[in-house]
């Protein structure tokens, strides 16, 4: 018996692993688009129940127990021992069939304006596209998890290499990882000539040439706008291109491209007809609110402190499917191949619920231990930390770590967070490192105890961190001013 070619199994991976890819989008989905999800799942799928009542809770990894919050409020309420025992037998044995208990976000005017009525999203916008193309199933499949895994702007924040890794069930098959690597890539040739043009980017310069090889297509040849619109190509594929047209460097545009200076002119008005962020029509306003995915409750005072993690409702929809029509089904002959779809679907999106709650519970109590002095002291006290540091501790790909922080909250004694919020990067000081952030709130209380009549430039306020044990240059101290929005020294003097 031979065995199956490579273009078989990675279509096999694809088409039939959707509970998978759905895996993977409900994880990047924040709370207010899942809740939308689940709102239409209920509505269109038979098998589909919602779980009211029980509470979700199993150990984390610092050993304490997190639970979802007894109400959308954030009010606490004991947890049932026998229904946290119960989660934590079935999470142990991998059973995941039975439904995340807890509740889905109240029937409140909230939840209600998540219908039909809602603007197209993005990803709405392209799948309506992909139907139109008529694609093979495994070149479907792929390219719908390509829109899956695009960012709200429309850019693609993962390689193909990295996106390909989360398919491979088995990380020392390489000859399935090259096949999905392969195949992704010839999905994203496809993506990128959808609408909105540039989609599918994977940085602002690919994005910029994306759109210009679209508007190359419909100029004649030798017409003066084809002329400026291959100038403008050439520029965003030179190295410092971007920082020139950021900069308006004339002379550089001009001895890259030939062009003399009102020609060079001309060319950057093309620039303002680009769209930086493909996406950004399609952004929902309600994308803005922020609806907290977990809690940081305190417990204790001194060295007996603990803080413990609590997933709220808003994160964990709990869902069942119905065993009565299940069964029925099951024993039926006469089960209609809908229906039988139907059910599987309503396993996979059960089964993705509780694995979503799962990670991003895992997430963030790993990153509570990890900035506990953030919860103690402040943003002082904020250490550097990196995804992949985080990932390596979970023992989960960088891109999961990545998906489970996008447009995720965190209500903390010390406000609320996006999740991306305790991840910094590095600034060496006398004993070791500290966060950018902890640099920043430095900067941000030395400049309000300035003399306001002879403020602090940015070359004394790193000679002051300096004096801290802090190593921060001068240009890197007005980068910090300038995040800040504090401005130069010479337009915060006032006279006395």
């Amino acid at each position: 018996m031979t065995s199956p070619q490579p273009s078989l199994r990675t279509a096999q991976q694809l088409s039939l692993a959707p509970h998978l890819q759905q895996s993977i989008r409900l994880l990047q989905l924040s709370s207010l688009e899942l809740a939308e999800e689940v709102e239409l799942a209920l509505a269109e799928n038979p098998f589909l129940e919602r779980d009211e009542g029980i509470i979700f809770a199993h150990p984390g990894a610092s050993g304490q127990r997190m639970t979802a919050d007894a109400a959308a409020t954030g009010a606490d309420a004991p947890v049932p021992q026998e229904a946290a025992d119960a989660a934590d037998a079935a999470l142990a044995d991998g059973d995941w069939l039975d439904g995340l208990p807890g509740s889905i976000i109240p029937q409140d005017a909230t939840a209600q304006a998540l219908d039909a009525s809602a603007p197209e999203s993005l990803a709405d916008h392209l799948r309506l596209q992909l139907i139109e193309l008529k694609l093979p199933p495994e070149d479907a499949a792929a390219l719908r998890f390509l829109i899956g895994s695009l960012d709200e702007y429309g850019y693609l924040p993962d390689s193909v290499a990295e996106l390909a890794a989360t398919l491979v069930d088995d990380s020392d098959d390489m000859g399935q990882w090259h096949q999905l690597v392969r195949r992704l890539r010839e999905a994203l040739e496809r993506l990128q000539t959808l609408d909105p043009p540039g989609v599918g980017a994977r940085d602002l310069a690919e994005c910029l040439r994306l759109q210009l090889q679209r508007r190359l297509q419909a100029e004649p040849p030798g017409s003066a706008a084809r002329v400026g619109l291959q100038a403008l190509a050439a520029v965003c594929e030179h190295a410092q291109g971007l920082a020139w047209l950021a900069t308006m460097d004339l002379p550089a545009i001009a001895a890259a491209t030939g062009l003399d200076g009102p020609a060079a002119q001309g060319m950057l008005r093309l620039v303002g007809t680009l769209e930086p962020k493909p996406g950004r029509r399609f952004v929902d306003v309600r994308q803005q609110v922020i609806v907290p995915d977990v809690r940081v409750v305190d417990h204790g005072a001194g060295a007996l402190r603990r803080y413990e993690v609590r997933l709220t409702r808003h994160a964990a929809p709990a869902l069942h499917v119905n065993s009565q029509y299940a069964g029925a089904l099951g024993g039926s002959d006469a089960g209609s191949v809908a229906l039988q779809q139907a059910l599987q679907e309503a396993r996979w999106l059960v089964q993705g619920l509780q694995q979503r709650a799962q990670t991003i519970l895992r997430v963030a109590d790993a990153i509570v231990q990890r900035q506990r002095r953030f919860f103690e002291h402040g943003e002082l006290a904020l250490q550097p930390l990196t995804q992949g540091e985080i990932a390596t501790q979970l023992d989960l790909h960088e891109s999961t770590v990545s998906r489970a922080t996008t447009s995720k909250y965190m209500v903390t004694p010390r406000g609320t967070h996006e999740f991306k919020f305790f991840f910094d990067s590095a600034v060496s000081t006398r004993d070791g490192q500290t966060s950018s952030t902890a640099v920043k709130a430095l900067i941000r209380q030395l400049v309000a105890a300035e003399d306001a009549a002879h403020p602090l430039s940015d070359a004394r306020v790193s000679e002051l961190l300096a004096a801290e044990g802090i190593h921060c240059a001068r240009r890197t101290v007005a980068k910090y001013r300038e995040a800040l929005r504090i401005a130069p020294a010479s337009q915060r003097r006032q006279s006395r």
